[in-house]
């Protein structure tokens, strides 16, 4: 960064404690609720909540205080697991929160340095440039053709100009600049600024609920009214037989109870949230919840070439100094037309370089031995980065009137606004030609003359001299080769879209084994496609060139509208529409302007693509494992209903086999173990060697509640063959309930180990990774066997000292009714290994 022809050297570090202690820090303060007590009045809505209180108020009414005791504490404990449960997921959004927090560039120290935007402080001075977006209120003392957007303030779409020199020279907080650079003074922050005392805050902005969340809240609702509707019905029933409303009430609240499956929610909060926190750790900020479960759908990447392909590291590699010269490199013998041409490169770049060209250009000028002449010019006028093909143009002047008027950009922009020959066009394409088949990126340059100032409304109407073209490498990452290959295995495409020109994108594409890389497509030929050639042409071509936002738009409508799944890379300006259309946007962290990153779902911290390939097995991963604990809640509520309401509806011996003392104990194994086992679980090693599932597939498919429900009937049939086994035996009540609790019990923890996959055996999973699955299922087997063998627990659930047959017949039991499965995936494996 060189600040040498600006003199500003912005606050020292000591100024900056000072003005902090002063004004404080630059952020928006509001009023929000509290989460701990908006935790809780959401946990005192919750149906199972509701219904323990019920019942525990029913058994101290009754005259049984030990029952209401232990389901009085049973809300204790169910509550301190879901405010665990929500502060888990609240920290991980909140640590996300923060991480999203933007970067801003300050000078302090006569450095450029970049800090946090909540850290800029009264007095700093402030550097803004195209696509940021502006932390703080403050005065322009320094610009180079700058305009921002207002809209957030005004509601008007209109760029601005301004200028230090203009009566409107102030900008403000949460206002885009549209083009050009600026230093400012910074004067208001935080809840001073005009944007705080408006008061518009991102905090009062609530967010949408997925298709996901509100499948899984639809799936909820529908069992709640079912439970209400079971409760009504078995309340009436039994009250109309035994005219006790208490006794009656209970039976009804126990069956109500075993239907509500109240972790699924629990389990969908905690999955995405945590989730999201596990890609934040590995590098990728995910801004939108819905992007978690999107993931793993993606069928198509499209990726920028430059920092993402390649390193986004120029040099200036060849020279061509125009018609009857030689392409040449920097470190040849040069003649005074090369010299002239890095000199005239460098006045179209910014004075203040910060993109990798221009850096590279200042950095081969200031290389050339020449009295530097940059000291000495200021920029009186320029034209932004535009047209089609794009250009740009500098204009700068001396004290004495001496003017050099610059401009750079794609080689064809700068020829058309040159008087060439048919010849001299001909020997600079096939420069360009011969330059670009080796992966080089071109820059034509031009060189005009103007008097007055009275400047042209375009550079484009502007003559200019061809002066030559300049050529960068921009070497391709060493990893990309990888990470295509990795993206091609999971099924998904990769397209490649990008502001140069074909043979430069082509050249490159084939050194890194880029499939499609023979054939392309112009921004200017896809904008002349009918809707329809358009949505066929983009599923044939992989690399799109000379692109503009509009074209990039098209492009992502068009694989959309060819039902793909489309996730999007971009880092500038004119990428924000597109990053908003594709369901997927991702912006590069370092590289990326703020327009990109606030229209972006995702955020690659470090500018590598990889990452994406991390992010969609993470999205696959979450979805699968969160499928796999809502088929597990499924087939383990379903033993519990039917075993509470069959021998209850078919009035057998021993009707009320489980109370609710016993329903809640079983909620609280199943709630750790969806929520805590299966977030934690491995990813599989086939699934990213498998296709993007459709992302219109709903979640519960019949194919999956199909083996939910079959996994819970034959359980059920475990319970029942338990239950008549004990009964025929001549065994009372007790007997019936212990042996009938640990059927259950043991079909639980079976049921966790056979559904971690519903491909791979438990022979297979049980190497899978998952410290957790022992500490949960070894705290189960120990309460499990307090209650079996400590008395007065015994007495308390109502149970009854089993001998060592009636204790192995109900685990066997348990076990049988759980591990048939397993020759179904046997089965399934065997199909799997035909077709493939």
């Amino acid at each position: 960064m060189r600040l040498e022809n600006i003199n500003i050297q912005g606050l020292t570090s000591e100024e900056v404690k000072v003005s902090r202690q002063k004004f404080g820090s630059n952020t928006l303060n509001y009023k929000k609720e509290n989460g701990v007590l908006g935790a809780l009045k959401k946990l005192a809505k919750e149906p199972m909540i509701l219904l323990l209180l019920a019942a525990s108020l029913i058994y101290f009414v009754s005259g049984k205080p030990g029952d209401g005791i232990f389901l009085a504490s049973a809300i204790i404990i169910v509550s301190i697991i879901s405010l665990y449960q929500d502060s888990r997921s609240r920290n991980a959004l909140q640590k996300l929160k923060t991480l999203t927090q933007p970067n801003c560039k300050v000078i302090r120290n006569g450095n450029l340095e970049e800090i946090k935007s909540e850290d800029l402080v009264v007095g700093d001075s402030l550097l803004v440039e195209e696509g940021t977006s502006v932390a703080a209120d403050g005065i322009i003392v320094h610009s180079n053709d700058f305009s921002v957007n207002e809209s957030i303030l005004t509601g008007e779409s209109l760029s601005v100009f301004k200028a230090k020199e203009k009566e409107d020279n102030v900008i403000y907080k949460g206002t885009t600049v549209e083009s050009g650079l600026a230093i400012v003074t910074i004067t208001t922050i935080g809840n001073e600024t005009k944007l705080g005392e408006i008061g518009k805050s991102l905090e009062s902005i609530k967010e949408e609920k997925t298709p996901l969340e509100l499948q899984i809240n639809s799936f909820v609702k529908k069992l709640v009214y079912a439970g209400a509707i079971v409760f009504i019905v078995v309340w009436g029933i039994n009250y109309f037989h035994s005219f006790d409303l208490l006794d009656s009430l209970l039976k009804a609240l126990t069956l109500a109870m075993s239907i509500l499956p109240e972790e699924v929610p629990m389990a969908f909060s905690a999955f995405m949230a945590i989730g999201a926190w596990r890609l934040m750790k590995m590098g990728i900020v995910v801004k939108q919840m819905k992007t978690v479960e999107t993931l793993g759908s993606a069928t198509v990447i499209c990726t920028d070439k430059t920092g993402t392909i390649t390193e986004n590291k120029m040099s200036l590699a060849k020279l061509y100094a125009g018609p009857n010269h030689s392409i040449l490199s920097p470190d040849d013998d040069l003649t005074p037309k090369e010299k002239e041409l890095i000199t005239i490169a460098m006045w179209a770049s910014e004075p203040i370089p910060f993109d990798p060209m221009e850096v590279a250009l200042h950095d081969a000028y200031g290389n050339l031995k020449m009295d530097d002449e940059r000291p000495n010019f200021k920029m009186v006028h320029e034209y932004p980065f535009s047209g089609k093909p794009p250009m740009m143009t500098h204009l700068f002047e001396n004290e004495f009137g001496k003017r050099v008027i610059a401009a750079k950009g794609a080689p064809e922009a700068l020829m058309n606004v040159c008087h060439l020959t048919t010849i001299e066009k001909q020997q600079i394409e096939n420069a360009i030609l011969t330059i670009t088949s080796e992966g080089y990126r071109v820059l034509g340059v031009g060189e005009s003359f103007l008097e007055g100032n009275d400047f042209p409304k375009t550079q484009q109407e502007i003559t200019f001299e061809f002066k030559g073209i300049v050529a960068f490498y921009d070497p391709p990452k060493k990893n990309i080769n990888k990470v295509l290959e990795a993206f091609y295995q999971a099924g998904i495409a990769v397209k490649i879209i990008t502001g140069d020109n074909a043979a430069t994108t082509s050249a490159i594409a084939k050194q890194i084994n880029f499939r499609g890389y023979e054939k392309s497509l112009t921004g200017e030929e896809l904008m002349q496609l009918s809707e329809t050639a358009l949505k066929e042409k983009v599923a044939e071509t992989n690399i799109f060139t000379r692109m503009f936002p509009d074209a990039k738009l098209r492009i992502i409508n068009a694989l959309k509208a060819n039902h793909e799944i489309v996730a999007m890379t971009g880092d500038g300006v004119n990428d924000g529409p597109a990053l908003k259309a594709a369901h997927i946007g991702v912006a590069m962290g370092k590289k990326g302007t703020e327009i990109a990153k606030q229209a972006a779902s995702l955020i690659l911290v470090e500018d590598d693509l990889s990452k994406m390939v991390d992010a969609v097995a993470m999205g696959r991963k979450i979805y699968t494992n969160l499928k796999k604990a809502i088929q597990y809640i499924i087939s383990i509520h379903i033993p519990i209903i039917l075993t509470v309401f069959i021998p209850l509806a078919l009035g057998w011996i021993y009707p009320n086999i489980l109370s609710p003392v016993h329903i809640i104990f079983l909620e609280l194994v199943m709630g750790p173990t969806c929520s805590i086992i299966f977030e934690n679980e491995p990813m599989e090693k086939n699934t990213m060697s498998q296709k993007p599932r459709p992302f219109s597939s709903t979640f519960f498919n019949w194919k999956e509640l199909t083996t939910s429900t079959l996994q819970g009937l034959v359980i059920t049939a475990g319970t029942l063959f338990i239950y008549q086994c004990s009964v025929y035996q001549g065994l009372g009540e007790a007997h019936t309930r212990t042996m009938v609790f640990i059927v259950l019990i043991t079909a639980n923890v079976f049921l966790t180990l056979v559904n971690r996959s519903f491909y791979y055996s438990i022979f297979t999973t049980l190497r899978y990774k998952n410290n957790l699955i022992l500490l949960i299922i070894s705290i189960t087997v120990t309460l499990t066997a307090l209650l079996l063998f400590v008395s007065p627990l015994t007495a308390f659930f109502q149970f009854a000292q089993v001998d060592a047959f009636q204790l192995l017949i109900s685990i066997a039991t348990g076990f049988i009714a759980v591990i048939w499965y397993e020759f179904v995936k046997i089965n399934t494996r065997r199909k799997g290994e035909i077709s493939g």
